[in-house]
């Protein structure tokens, strides 16, 4: 058996003015006080923000209680300056904004001229959630990229947020959609959690799961969020899941990768022993993943492409099953030739050696009379030979 599963994600960020971007759920805010030595807030103090990856300029102003806020930034690293006449400007670096989450930056400058700049690394931290009422935690990149995957699904990640476990969906997870892993989380059902990808609703319309997140080198991140959740997220009572697929920057990387599961690498099965050939058995599976991402400028500090790719090639022997068709000597109520048939390891249709079987009653002899049959089953096996006749 040879399954081929391909996945493509492609992206491309237009950084347009800070007017124009509209508010997203894939983005993030950056907020704080601005002091002077005294404690005192500043008034009229400005605050610029810049995108380290893709040179986002976003400049905001103190208000009269020195408190600024810039909402609606991409995600990723920053740098902030703040510049007041009569003061020293002062320089953050190290703030990264994740999804879903804030980020309070206060400020402290010190008397002096504008051209003396003080640099502040900022630390990172546990920061206290001021914007959203929800409980959650954001698995970052790093955890989509190192921790082990089956299959490469990082939706399994999702378990780390606590709270979730894996649940059947009984007959909602089908082939009449997409089979994915369904996720229950704070004890809700699989189908009431809201899964959103770069700002769209990512659920299966048909059942109302989770379609499959990107290849984990395509994905920068997602929170799993529950409890209180924000309006935005209205639509699903149990949990909210925010991914986001990585962008592009002024920086061109990308990587290529191969990851095989074969058989010949797995050890026998000490218990699966075949007395017959003296041979352990090996499961046959043959699964090959590989692709690449690549990500760079279109133009600098404007527009930025990033794409993957990933591949998928499942290989293994076909189902073991024996199914046995009716002959026509079974239709017409003789099971004689049936029973003194070797099918399977010298086995007939019914796991006996042949020769040896004797069908009870109603049978006699193996035989018995088509009027014993089911009606429903006889009309169905008429209607499928004649369509097989036909072709």
């Amino acid at each position: 058996m040879k399954i081929r599963e391909v996945t493509f994600g492609a992206l491309v960020a237009l950084l347009l003015s800070p007017p124009l971007i509209g508010q997203s759920l894939n983005t993030s805010q950056i907020g704080g006080t601005v002091t002077d030595s005294s404690d005192a807030r500043v008034a009229g103090a400005t605050v610029k923000l810049t995108q380290v990856d893709t040179g986002l300029v976003r400049t905001v102003t103190t208000n009269g209680v020195g408190v600024y806020v810039a909402p609606d930034l991409p995600l990723g690293p920053y740098k902030l300056q703040v510049t007041m006449a009569g003061f020293q400007t002062s320089t953050v670096t190290g703030i990264a904004l994740q999804v879903g989450s804030s980020s309070d930056v206060d400020v402290k400058l010190s008397i002096g001229n504008v051209s003396d700049v003080v640099m502040v690394e900022s630390t990172p931290g546990v920061n206290v959630e001021t914007v959203s009422n929800g409980v959650g935690q954001v698995i970052d990149r790093t955890q989509v990229m190192e921790l082990p995957l089956n299959g490469r699904d990082p939706t399994q990640l999702i378990a780390l947020a606590g709270a979730t476990t894996t649940a059947p969906a009984g007959d909602l997870n089908t082939n009449k959609n997409f089979p994915t892993i369904t996720i229950a989380v704070a004890g809700g059902l699989p189908n009431g959690v809201a899964y959103v990808l770069d700002g769209g609703n990512h659920n299966d319309v048909f059942n109302n799961l989770n379609l499959p997140l990107p290849f984990p080198d395509a994905l920068q991140e997602f929170k799993s969020e529950t409890s209180s959740l924000p309006a935005q997220y209205g639509n699903h009572a149990s949990a909210a899941i925010n991914a986001v697929t990585r962008s592009g920057g002024n920086q061109i990387h990308g990587d290529v990768f191969w990851f095989v599961r074969n058989y010949m690498f797995n050890a026998a099965n000490f218990f699966n022993y075949n007395s017959t050939t003296g041979v352990k058995s090996r499961d046959s599976l043959k699964r090959n993943q590989f692709g690449g991402v690549l990500g760079g400028p279109i133009r600098r500090n404007k527009i930025f492409l990033f794409g993957g790719y990933q591949g998928t090639i499942v290989r293994s022997n076909p189902s073991t099953n024996i199914v046995v068709v009716p002959t026509q000597a079974m239709l017409n109520g003789d099971f004689t030739a049936a029973i003194n048939t070797s099918l399977n390891g010298g086995k007939n249709c019914y796991n006996q050696t042949p020769g040896t079987t004797t069908l009870k009653g109603p049978f006699v002899g193996n035989k018995t009379n088509p009027s014993n049959y089911s009606p429903q089953a006889k009309h169905y096996q008429g209607r499928r030979t004649n369509r097989f006749r036909s072709k």
